[in-house]
């Protein structure tokens, strides 16, 4: 996570890219369809800017508390070096909140502002052994970050000497020789950038801001007896102060000298802009640039509380802590009654054994995490006409909304893909307007669409008539069809009827040849006996000779009558066989007549039912024909 960082209520205003003083620090991003601005750590020289003018509070910054605290809870060994902003803050329990951090087990309480006094007894005498003129104060962190990624040829330029809080970790560590870990209670967020700078050999561990610090206290409840600094400190104690470090070289070199004061997170960094080439090439005629981020100094630093930015509480308490370092004896750097050539030299004597190269420092070019590309005239020709700027003054608009001062630094940007052409608001605009010209002329089609559409409905309102005449031809057709299947369904059934009437007369007629066989058999059967009779007859008649003769007549004649009888049988049965044969044909026929008569009556009753059919289907086609017919009336009003 970056130092500093966007937190979840970013809506992408874009304020934060228009107060940024470092380009490409700020991106333009589009997470979940909604627009917000991420921090690109490598760019951000944490100089608070956005987070002053962010009125959503997206943006927030991390410092070392939770770490400092819990690492107090785990034993570790720690002492603490004291801003001096933090006494003008909280003038009234400052030694309470020092007596708080001596209860959770710190070691030694210093005052930075001794580590400020070693500052500018260095700048005075780097100054005078290198004849280092037109420098850069360096105490401000964020000062630093700029010039080391945005203008590193000025880094020669910046004083070689240690901030006050380096100074100070310096002094501690190696002139009283404490082995401690150190924390620094920072009105800065920026100071982090400095704590882990591979340059300042690991110095101080934690940086741990007012806001922060005293959330926790409150938080936790954490109330205590007071506790005081352990070392007298003099004038380094106005440094927070806007001109504090000019005010401190002009007490050891007197008024004539002419130091050029700067401030404010983006004033600053566009005086530099403006003037690194006279500054770098030795062109200036000041002593130095005393160069501070905060325009109201480190009293209303980036990482205080922030109901204590517009209190001018602050300012007085610290003319108040500016008049207490002013000493009336003569023995003192600090007294108000020696001269400042005096007073340079009861400071040379205060640090006499004090090495300079101990807080001599050295400094990294970070330009190349920072550098970005500058379009061609044909790329920024193509950037610009991909906005819609396709005229000179419409690529001078400069109205800012994106959040660049110019639209060449927005074209820029873009190219650079820390921006995109949908953050520009002209670009937004001209997308509305050809959607306005697309919407009016859609407006213009849909009207004679309707137009075309009233003409079309009454066309089909003219077809309704030819619809409803069709329908009522088709409804009377249908009901002839009904009155016409039920009276086939009628006569159907009297055939049914007649086959099977046909059917049972057929059995009857069965019934009786079956008896004609069984008379036949008897026929059969008697003529057979009549036969036999005959020939008896005839035998005897033989017998009986002459007498016999008109016997034996009898005799044949009944023989030939009985061969008759039995002839007659006989051909009589072959007739009834056929008969018989025909009977079960005419029932077998008759069977399947009534199957198809079964058919055909299943047919019309089918048919019967789609006639039922058909025309409840004609009263929903009048009734829908109604219902379209109505809605389109409604289409034409």
């Amino acid at each position: 996570m970056a130092l500093v960082f966007t937190n979840e209520k970013c809506i992408g205003c874009n304020k934060c890219i228009h107060v940024c003083s470092c380009i490409g620090a700020n991106i333009f991003v589009v997470q979940n369809g909604k627009n917000r601005i991420e921090v690109d750590e490598k760019k951000c020289i944490a100089c608070g800017a956005c987070i002053d003018v962010c009125e959503h509070k997206a943006r927030e910054f991390k410092d070392d508390t939770n770490e400092f605290f819990e690492d107090l809870k785990k034993g570790a060994n720690i002492s603490v070096l004291v801003a001096p902003a933090l006494k003008a803050n909280y003038a009234s329990n400052y030694k309470n909140i020092l007596g708080a951090l001596k209860s959770m087990g710190v070691n030694h309480i210093i005052n930075v502002s001794f580590g400020a006094d070693i500052t500018t007894w260095g700048y005075l005498n780097y100054i005078k052994e290198y004849d280092f003129k037109g420098g850069i104060s360096q105490p401000c962190p964020a000062v630093v970050g700029y010039i080391e990624r945005y203008i590193p040829k000025l880094i020669p330029k910046l004083f070689p000497v240690q901030s006050p809080l380096m100074c100070a970790a310096i002094y501690v560590k190696k002139y009283m020789g404490i082995k401690d870990k150190l924390a620094f209670i920072s009105p800065c967020i920026a100071k982090k950038l400095e704590i882990n700078d591979p340059n300042n050999e690991n110095y101080v561990s934690y940086n741990i801001t007012f806001s922060h610090l005293m959330n926790y206290l409150k938080k936790h409840n954490i109330r205590a007896k007071e506790y005081t600094d352990e070392i007298e400190y003099g004038l380094g104690s106005i440094y927070p102060l806007p001109g504090g470090l000019k005010e401190n070289v002009k007490w050891f070199l007197g008024e004539d000298i002419f130091i050029r004061q700067m401030e404010g997170e983006k004033r600053m960094y566009h005086y530099l802009e403006k003037n690194k080439d006279s500054i770098a090439n030795n062109r200036v005629k000041y002593l130095f640039v005393d160069a501070l981020n905060c325009e109201s100094g480190c009293i209303y630093g980036t990482g205080i509380e922030s109901n204590k930015l517009n209190d001018d509480n602050n300012l007085s308490n610290l003319f108040d802590i500016k008049i207490q370092s002013k000493k009336n004896n003569i023995t003192s750097a600090w007294s108000n009654k020696l001269k400042p050539a005096q007073r340079l030299k009861k400071l040379n004597k205060q640090f006499s054994k004090l090495n300079l190269n101990d807080f001599i420092r050295k400094y990294t070019d970070r330009s190349k995490q920072c550098q970005y590309k500058i379009p061609n005239s044909m790329e920024l020709n193509r950037i610009f006409l991909e906005m819609g700027k396709e005229e000179e003054k419409e690529r001078n608009i400069n109205c800012s909304c994106c959040g660049y001062e110019t639209c060449y630094d927005m074209a820029v940007a873009i190219y650079n893909q820390f921006s995109h052409r949908d953050n520009c608001i002209y670009y937004i605009k001209k997308q509305v307007e050809e959607e306005q010209k697309k919407t009016l002329q859609q407006a213009e089609n849909i009207i004679k669409q309707k137009e075309d559409l009233l003409k079309a409905v009454e066309k089909i309102n003219n077809e309704f008539s030819g619809l409803y005449q069709s329908v009522d031809q088709m409804s009377k057709e249908n009901d002839a069809n009904a009155i016409e299947t039920s009276g086939i369904s009628e006569e159907m059934q009297e055939v049914s009827d007649f086959c099977k009437n046909l059917e049972n007369s057929i059995i009857e007629i069965s019934k009786l040849l079956q008896e004609l066989n069984t008379n036949n058999e008897e026929v059969v059967s008697i003529s057979s006996q009549t036969n036999l009779l005959a020939l008896n007859a005839s035998i005897e008649a033989t017998r009986a000779g002459a007498a016999g003769k008109g016997f034996s007549a009898v005799a044949f004649f009944i023989k030939e009558l009985a061969d008759k009888s039995k002839k007659t049988v006989i051909e009589s049965s072959k007739s009834q066989y056929k008969i018989e044969d025909a009977i079960i044909n005419i029932q077998k026929d008759a069977q399947k007549l009534i199957e198809i008569i079964n058919k055909i009556n299943d047919r019309t009753y089918s048919l019967a039912a789609s006639t039922e059919e058909i025309a409840s289907s004609v009263s929903s086609i009048i009734e829908v024909s109604e219902i379209i017919k109505n809605k389109l009336k409604t289409l034409t009003q």
